[in-house]
């Protein structure tokens, strides 16, 4: 018995001892942990899965296999003696390893080449190398399908900038950090320009140095992540980065000698204790003002502010100020327009008209006195002056092996100072000089308001030469993110709660309240009693967003995805005070009226299944479904379904996706009413309303309440690497958008010239999305790489009846053919030794405008360009490097021409004097002779120079 119990015993330490503990950490080639892999002890049930940092502990029997399997990855397997085993999976065989792409699924990242959708990966690398001085900008000069422009006449738009993907606009576009939604911009565009009537995320407000690299989903998302991404997702995933942190010193100027620019970027990381991180950015900016202004035409002037027509009522006007035998003080000019239109075609009418025409000579020759002296009339016409602070944290701490707790927060604050169209003396007099037969005498002080001269002159007639408005925009601009992981049994659950607001306030100066409003006792309140400068108020916006997340990989043929959504908006237009809204408000950009000010609210409640099935190792398929309701519209269920297959050995994959989706009408669109000052082609400039869906006005009209968009997106593509070192894909896109909202044209109504939001009809967008790279060629001593991507539009059309008529050929010409039909970007890189030269060409399209005012025989366009960039990167030692752009090298502006619609038009072609009255009026006389009024096909000033002075810790 002794010797039994002796053997048993003996057996028992041989088993313990046999037995071994192995443990390390699994990630992928780009050096991310994966989470929720398998590792499993070969032709055992004795398995563990790796915690949320990718780590592992197994004990297994001496000289076992461990098998490590995860999704969409080939297994592994390894047979090791080394108690410390750490694994890189790849992913499958034929495809390069790109980076582990999180947008586009709720189920389980997946690398670049192995997604079911469009997406383009754009590395810190590649974001500072094009020297653009916004985030923006950097995509602009790198997605095909991205495009933005700087608006013409700037006012608020100067904030930001509007873009879009696909020609959607940039409602349909989401912004997401670290996986989680950015909150939108309290600027809504009302500007005639590209993206008019509607609102978007800051992109510009993003730090560049902050950023780990983009994913730019191309498909409609409107299933995995809500409302606002039917066009696609930009997703901006934050540095994680504990060392290698950076100092970036950067100038620039351009080749006019304006616009110059100057940075100051830190960004850097350390270790919180052993179990977490931290990497924070700090960005400091400030551009000068650029002037393109254009020489103005003398006759164009003289016709709009001089020369009085049948459509200028204010020489009409009595020296006891009545109009058609009505008093009109402290009617606005929407009144006053209709009581015009009734006096129109009366024997006094036609008289007045007769006498006022007497005077014209002397008048031309105050316009020529004036351009003589200021040939640009004094505007200023470019990019505003921008100033902007920028700081963002990123961080994580490992609570256990299982859990973590993770943040992100950034504020932002950009002020910036722009200019209205200058006020020249024959346009802001205090009354038409021709009035009652009277021929005037320039230097005589009755012609001018002595409180003009006062104002902007230094008190004598002769020192006033009008004025220039300046619009001065403050924004501030915030977001942040707390979340938990935890993974336990396989299962990932992510729950966060995320915050954001955008707050623009507004400050007008140099103008005048030109209102003569009288007080009880006959004394003006405004005119020679106005202020100069004015609060027009402002807006904000903000949301909280709270996740919850979960997924597992159920086995290697099976992922699955569900979580919900809840989220609250606050939108708030701030009064202005009463001198920018009373009568006429502020000359250039009028106040907030108190009756158009409040604070209004929502939430949506939103809930998603995704489930991922692989039917063979070559044939995946996923598919979402998305309910979502909103307190002010209803509810709305979405679904997509998309799929990938792979064959020749893997060299060669086709994708696919089909999918519905929805955009519900912001709360900016819902609830904005104001007052607009723009130029009106032949009329100088006027006052129009934009009057919102759930006011008195909008029932007495009845223009019915706003309803979401719905959109039906198919994408199919086809991706390839037949070699190491040459990869492709091809993604044909065809999106539909039904009951599209749109800001209409001004329309006369009882309440005047006015606009309105509506559901107005369905649009298609089919396109074409290419994207080549070849990499790492041998060339004498050093590396060469090439890349070209392209966006073709084949089709961007209404395809239903509109709503109403007020959406004519410049709304048209705006939303569908006013961004280039196409666009490609070439570039190259070499790299030899220290140095690290890139060119890279992007071509922009034709775009087609019909400008307000112009002739509807006539369209312009804008020709297609191409935009050389150069960089120059020298490694001067291992911790400095210094970075020479030089963007548009060659000096390529935008151009256009007039193009007839048929032989009415070539008649106006062939007439000069007939071409010049078109181009004043979609000009404002010259002003605006590179862009024109209402906009351009891309923003370029021009050659820039800029130098970059990088040292890494």
């Amino acid at each position: 018995m002794k010797k039994l119990i002796l053997l048993l015993f003996m057996l028992n330490v041989a088993l313990l001892f046999a037995q071994k503990e192995i443990s390390g950490f699994v990630i992928d080639n780009s050096g991310v942990a994966l989470s929720g892999v398998n590792i499993t002890e070969k032709g055992t049930n004795n398995s563990v899965s790796t915690d949320i940092n990718g780590a592992y502990q197994i004990t297994i029997k001496e000289g076992a296999t461990l098998v490590f399997s995860y999704f969409n990855f080939p297994k592994q397997e390894y047979n090791t003696t080394d108690p410390i085993l750490n694994v890189v999976l790849s992913e499958e065989r034929g495809q390069g390893l790109g980076e582990v792409v999180v947008t586009g699924t709720r189920a389980t990242p997946r690398s670049n080449t192995t997604t079911t959708l469009p997406i383009d990966i754009l590395s810190s690398e590649d974001l500072t190398s094009t020297g653009q001085a916004t985030f923006d900008k950097v995509l602009q000069y790198k997605i095909p399908s991205f495009n933005t422009v700087q608006t013409p006449v700037n006012d608020a738009t100067s904030l930001l900038d509007p873009y879009e993907i696909r020609n959607m606009g940039p409602s349909r576009t989401l912004l997401l950090i670290n996986g989680k939604r950015k909150n939108l911009s309290s600027l809504l565009y009302v500007q005639t320009s590209p993206g008019q009537g509607e609102t978007g995320a800051d992109i510009s407000a993003i730090p560049i140095d902050a950023v780990e690299r983009v994913e730019i989903l191309r498909d409609g998302a409107s299933a995995q992540y809500g409302s606002d991404a039917i066009a696609g997702v930009i997703n901006i995933i934050l540095k994680k980065r504990t060392n290698n942190g950076s100092l970036t010193l950067k100038t620039g100027i351009t080749a006019e000698g304006d616009g110059e620019m100057f940075g100051l970027s830190l960004n850097n990381g350390s270790t919180a204790s052993d179990k977490g991180f931290v990497n924070y950015t700090l960005d400091f900016s400030k551009i000068n003002l650029t002037n393109r202004p254009g020489k103005v035409d003398a006759e164009g002037d003289f016709n709009d502010f001089i020369l009085i027509s049948p459509t200028k009522p204010s020489s009409y006007v009595n020296d006891d100020n009545t109009l058609n035998g009505i008093n009109i003080t402290g009617m606005t000019d929407v009144q006053i327009n209709t009581i015009f239109e009734e006096y129109k075609g009366s024997s006094d009418y036609n008289a007045k008209l007769t006498t006022i025409n007497q005077g014209n000579i002397t008048g031309r020759e105050a316009v020529d006195a004036f351009l003589k002296e200021k040939p640009d009339a004094g505007n200023i016409n470019g990019s505003p002056e921008t100033a902007a602070v920028k700081f963002l944290v990123n961080g994580g701490l490992d609570l256990s092996n299982e859990t973590q707790l993770y943040y992100n927060a950034a504020y932002i604050y950009k002020k910036v100072n722009s200019f209205a169209n200058y006020r020249t003396p024959y346009w802001r007099s205090i009354k038409n000089p021709f009035e009652n037969s009277t021929i005037p005498n320039w230097s005589n002080s009755s012609v001018y308001p002595n409180y003009l001269k006062d104002f902007f002159g230094d008190g004598t007639v002769i020192s006033y030469k009008g004025y220039l408005p300046t619009f001065t925009g403050d924004l501030n601009d915030y977001n942040a993110t707390l979340g938990y992981k935890v993974i336990k049994n396989g299962w990932n659950t992510d729950a966060s709660i995320t915050a954001g607001g955008n707050t623009q306030t507004y400050t007008v100066e140099n103008s005048q309240n030109r209102s003569p409003i009288k007080d009880s006792n006959g004394a003006n309140i405004y005119q020679e009693n106005s202020p100069i400068s004015f609060k027009p108020g402002g807006a904000s916006f903000n949301h909280i967003v709270g996740n919850l997340d979960i997924s597992k990989v159920l086995s290697d043929k099976i992922s699955i995805g569900f979580g919900s959504e809840v989220r609250t908006e606050t939108f708030i237009i701030t009064e202005g005070d009463k001198a920018s809204w009373d009568g006429e408000g502020a000359d250039s950009f009028s106040g907030n009226r108190p009756e158009n000010s409040g604070k209004w609210n929502r939430y949506n409640l939103g809930g998603y299944f995704d489930l991922a099935y692989d039917f063979t190792k070559n044939f995946l398929v996923t598919g979402t479904v998305r309910y979502e309701n909103y307190s002010d519209f209803g509810s709305a269920t979405v679904w997509k379904l998309s799929y990938r297959y792979k064959f020749s050995d893997d060299k060669i994959s086709l994708r696919g996706s089909i999918s519905s989706g929805f955009r519900a009408p912001t709360l900016h669109q819902i609830y904005t009413q104001k007052s607009q000052n723009s130029f009106v082609a032949g009329q100088g400039i006027q006052i129009n309303g934009l009057i919102n869906n759930v006011s008195a006005q909008a029932r007495i009209l009845g223009i019915p309440k706003l309803g979401p968009e719905k959109s039906t997106n198919m994408t199919v593509g086809i991706g390839a690497k037949p070699f190491k070192k040459f990869n492709f894909t091809i993604d044909y896109y065809n999106i539909k958008v039904k009951d599209r909202i749109i800001l209409g044209n001004n329309v006369t109504t009882q309440f005047g010239s006015v606009a309105w939001f509506e559901n107005s009809f369905d649009s298609r967008t089919t396109g074409l999305d290419v994207v080549m790279n070849y990499s790492t060629i041998l060339v004498g001593i050093g590396e060469l790489g090439f890349n070209l991507s392209g966006n073709i539009t084949f089709e961007n059309k209404r395809i239903s009846p509109v709503a109403s008529d007020n959406f004519g050929a410049t709304l048209h010409a705006l939303m569908f053919t006013s961004r280039p039909e196409t666009k490609w970007i070439l570039g190259a890189n070499y790299k030899i030794k220290k140095i690290d030269l890139s060119l890279n060409n992007t071509y922009f399209g034709k775009a087609t405008f019909k400008q307000e005012g112009l002739d509807s025989n006539l369209r312009t366009e804008f020709l297609p360009k191409i935009v050389t960039d150069l960089g120059i990167n020298y490694s001067a030692t291992d911790k400095l490097t210094l970075a020479l752009n030089v963007n548009n090298v060659l000096n390529v502006l935008p151009e256009w021409k007039f193009k007839a619609e048929n032989a009415t038009g070539t008649a106006i072609l062939n007439d000069p004097a007939q071409i010049k009255s078109q181009f004043n009026l979609i000009t404002f006389n010259g002003r605006y002779s590179q862009m024109t009024y209402e906009g351009y096909h891309f923003s370029q000033l021009g050659t820039l120079f800029s130098l970059s002075l990088i040292y890494k810790f």
